[in-house]
């Protein structure tokens, strides 16, 4: 303990230790004290400005006119039984709590101290406010952030010129959110600060959708293999963010175990408990690995006149067996035994060679000399005057304003903690920095963070470079969290944002799909199905385009489908064109070689005008296929299907004539059979019209009654447009076709009875081949055309019409063109009315 006498006793807790050194119990003799080891010098600066701002106030004298401070100080060892050990020291004592040299009344039970300044763990704050609440002493503590000390319920008398860790994760998730990370780790220290704030954050960042890689603890006795455990996590987890809320001590053993097995690569987020650590920052063999560590650290500020305070220490202007916490951090400072030396020992203790007594502080640079980063020190400060202010206000009290029953002001010689704790909940000061000091109803004050960066500088020192802060009293539609981003260093020296994702992120033409058995940020990124788009990154489904667009091949937006109908410019269409002009220029030639041999035997002999006609009605044939061609309209539809169906019809009435005639010829032949004069070439040509007139009435019909149309066809997953004649009248379309059916049935039965007749050159036997050719092409048609998309079943109908054509063409009239050309010596009545047994000619 550290006292100095004082009119009124203001008591503190502050953590000069970081472990206790647990004694061996042998059960034979009474256990030896525990004995608190690794004095810490970043706490002990933290003691000694609530010093300097007790001596401070008592040499300005105006706030507190004509009394004394005085300060009972403990070590709490940073293990809460030593804490609350320490707190029943301060507030047990039998003397009066008030102006020194008042006795305590008969009857009351009030310690030495109205007010307690400390501790600086949440977890040894949490026991001492609990059994501070009992008798609601005031405790303002200067480094606490646990969340649940903001409930006044369990922990009535407890404030703090600390921000709560609610704020504190608040700020953090807003920068994990700026950042747009999804996937990051979290280490937390086993401690109400550690774990609290870690639950607090891992909740709050799982609202935004990301997901926690990985959510571990460090244990309090930094054990080994637990520690490797972490590391080994980290390194399979894939995160590159990862968040530590910890103190510096369990910090510090998870980064030893880092640089142990080198890991490296990890984007370190500091919780405001390390982000400013000197413990960390200061061994050079680290820095590669926390070079670019980002956190948020409370305000600082510069206090005048500390350093000068800090460095006066020293073992010979002060009594060293009276204060208890020089030895061991002179000690500490220039590892050296200053008790070796007070006791006049020549030898080393502990390892240590005794100070040589001119040991200067002035002369080493650490971190209790450090005032570049007066943070958690400037929170002591702020504490240490917000109890002086309520004294100030307690005093000045006049009874119109008392807030107390029978508007009774307090006794300023007899303080009463709770009287004191009411003045201490509605302290309001600006002190001499610009800066407001006030406890909200929770006991917390204004939430204001900055954002520091972990930065190398050219002399290879670590720097903590302050690149953004986080406001909660921001309004006015202003953002909290302020980055200044171009200033950022990241880790490995890299000046491009760290990417943590589970995943990639998707690009627009694709949709995300959910990993079977992982988190929410664990996904495929899946092309669109044709068809569909995606137009931002990270979709969640694809959107399917209108019937009448289709996706691109980025499946990044919808275009009008490709209208897909047999054009005069593709290959298939100029094929077809070409084949269809060469058909009926042969048929004009055979019609000019017929022409022009017309008085001879074989056109004589085939009855011409039929012939000719036949030959017309070909040309007919092979034209209308070209009205198959082109973008299909309202003429073009009604004429293809019509007009093949009357060109068809009339070759087969007179192929059916001729056939008639060839077997009425032969018939005729008998005796007595006088039928040749029913079918001369006026009952020929009769039977032929009035066989085309039968289909002309179907097609008229047909035409009045439900015409082909043009008619778009919008598959749903095609690509095209498709642009067809429609039928209308699917009865007249197959009373069409199947009468041009019925005429090749009979014209095929009728030349298969007359293939026999014995004459050397029998028609009948070339117009059997020839219906054979034309049904097999249309029997062949029927599944084809079915089965055919798109245009693809316009050009099957072609086809048929076309080959059907050039069979008929080729099968009757090649033979006679052969005979008449190359053999004329065949082309005779003789050689065309002698039998042959072979049936040749």
């Amino acid at each position: 303990m550290l006292e100095k006498k004082g009119d009124i006793i203001l008591g503190g807790l502050f953590s000069l230790h970081d472990m206790v050194m647990e004694p061996s119990l042998s059960f034979t003799s009474s256990p030896p004290s525990e004995q608190c080891t690794r004095f810490n010098l970043r706490t002990f600066r933290w003691m000694q400005t609530m010093i300097f701002a007790i001596e401070e106030i008592n040499r300005d004298g105006k706030l507190l006119p004509n009394i004394t401070l005085g300060y009972r100080i403990y070590d709490s060892c940073s293990t809460p039984h030593h804490a609350l050990k320490a707190a029943m020291e301060l507030v047990g004592s039998e003397r009066s709590s008030g102006v020194e040299g008042k006795t305590r009344s008969e009857g009351t039970c009030r310690g030495t101290v109205p007010a307690v300044i400390g501790d600086g763990g949440s977890t040894q704050s949490l026991v001492v406010a609990r059994f501070l609440g009992v008798f609601h002493v005031p405790q303002v503590s200067y480094f606490s952030s646990c969340a649940c000390l903001s409930d006044k319920k369990d922990f009535p008398a407890f404030l703090r010129t600390m921000p709560s860790d609610f704020f504190q994760v608040d700020a953090l998730v807003q920068l994990v959110k700026h950042f747009g990370w999804t996937w990051v780790g979290v280490i937390a220290g086993d401690d109400a600060y550690g774990l609290g704030g870690a639950n607090i954050f891992v909740n709050e960042v799982r609202k935004l959708g990301v997901c926690v890689a990985l959510h571990e603890v460090i244990p309090k006795n930094r054990a080994q293999t637990k520690i490797s455990s972490i590391v080994s996590k980290i390194r399979s987890s894939g995160a590159r963010v990862i968040l530590v809320f910890a103190v510096e001590q369990d910090a510090a053993a998870l980064f030893g175990e880092a640089l142990r097995q080198g890991l490296t690569g990890i984007q370190w987020l500091a919780s405001e408990a390390w982000s400013t650590a000197a413990v960390l920052s200061t061994p050079r063999k680290q820095h590669h690995i926390l070079q670019g560590s980002m956190g948020f650290a409370i305000r600082r500020a510069h206090i005048p006149g500390l350093q000068d305070f800090l460095l006066r220490l020293h073992p010979s202007s002060h009594d060293a067996l009276s204060d208890p916490f020089l030895i061991p951090f002179w000690e500490e400072v220039f590892q050296c035994s200053l008790a070796a030396r007070i006791e006049g020992q020549e030898q080393e203790i502990e390892g240590k060679p005794p100070c040589s007594g001119a040991e200067e502080l002035r002369s080493v640079r650490n971190i209790y000399s450090d005032v570049s980063q007066l943070r958690i020190s400037y929170n002591v400060y702020k504490a240490v005057y917000a109890f002086v202010h309520a004294l100030k206000a307690m005093r000045i009290c006049v009874k119109e304003n008392a807030p107390f029953p029978l508007q009774a002001c307090a006794d300023p010689d007899n303080i009463e903690p709770w009287q004191l704790l009411h003045y201490i909940k509605y302290v309001r000061y600006l002190n001499s920095f610009g800066d407001e000091t006030k406890f909200d109803e929770n006991g917390d004050p204004a939430a204001m963070y900055d954002l520091v960066n972990w930065q190398l500088t050219q002399d290879g020192e670590m720097e903590f470079v302050t690149i953004g802060k986080f406001d909660e009293t921001t309004t006015g539609g202003k953002q909290k969290l302020q980055i200044q981003e171009h200033m950022i260093v990241w880790n490995g020296n890299q000046t491009k944002i760290p990417l943590s994702v589970c995943s990639s992120i998707c690009p627009p033409g694709t949709r995300k799909a959910i990993r079977p058995n992982f988190p929410i940020c664990c996904y495929d990124c899946v092309v669109c199905t044709a068809g569909w788009i995606s137009n931002q990154t990270d979709a969640i489904e694809c959107v399917e385009c209108l019937p009448e667009f289709w996706s691109n091949v980025e499946r990044t937006a919808c275009i009008p489908k490709q209208v897909e109908f047999l054009s005069y410019s593709s290959t298939i269409g100029i094929a077809l064109m070409a084949i269809s002009i060469i058909g009926s220029l042969c048929t004009c030639a055979v019609a000019f070689v017929f022409s022009f041999h017309r008085v001879t035997p074989i056109v004589r002999a085939n009855n011409s005008e039929l012939s000719f006609l036949l030959l017309f009605s070909l040309t007919l044939c092979f034209l209308c296929s070209l009205t198959f061609i082109g973008r299909p309209s309202e003429w073009s539809c009604m004429l293809r299907h019509t007009a093949f169906g009357i060109t068809s019809v009339l070759c087969m009435s007179c192929i059916l004539g001729k056939t008639i005639v060839v077997l009425m010829a032969f018939k005729a032949t008998l005796p007595n059979m006088n039928v040749i004069k029913w079918f001369g070439p006026a009952q020929q040509k009769a039977i032929v019209a009035f066989c085309t007139l039968i289909q002309v009435i179907i097609c008229t019909v047909w035409l009045v009654v439900a015409p082909p149309t043009p008619r778009q066809v919008m598959p749903r997953k095609s690509i095209v447009v498709i642009l067809l004649c429609d039928k209308g009248s699917p009865v007249a379309f197959s009373l069409v076709l199947g009468y041009i059916g019925l005429l090749a049935c009979i014209c095929l039965v009728l030349a298969f009875l007359a293939r026999k007749l014995p004459d050397n050159f029998n028609e009948a036997r070339l117009i059997t081949f020839s219906m054979l050719l034309f049904c097999a092409v249309w029997i062949a048609f029927v599944p084809a055309y079915i089965s055919s998309p798109g245009k693809y079943s316009t050009v099957t109908e072609v086809f048929a019409i076309l080959a059907s054509s050039y069979g008929l063409l080729g099968c009757i009239f090649a033979p006679k063109c052969y005979v008449i050309l190359l053999k004329p010596e065949k082309n005779t009545w003789k050689h065309l009315m002698s039998r042959a047994a072979t049936g040749k000619f």
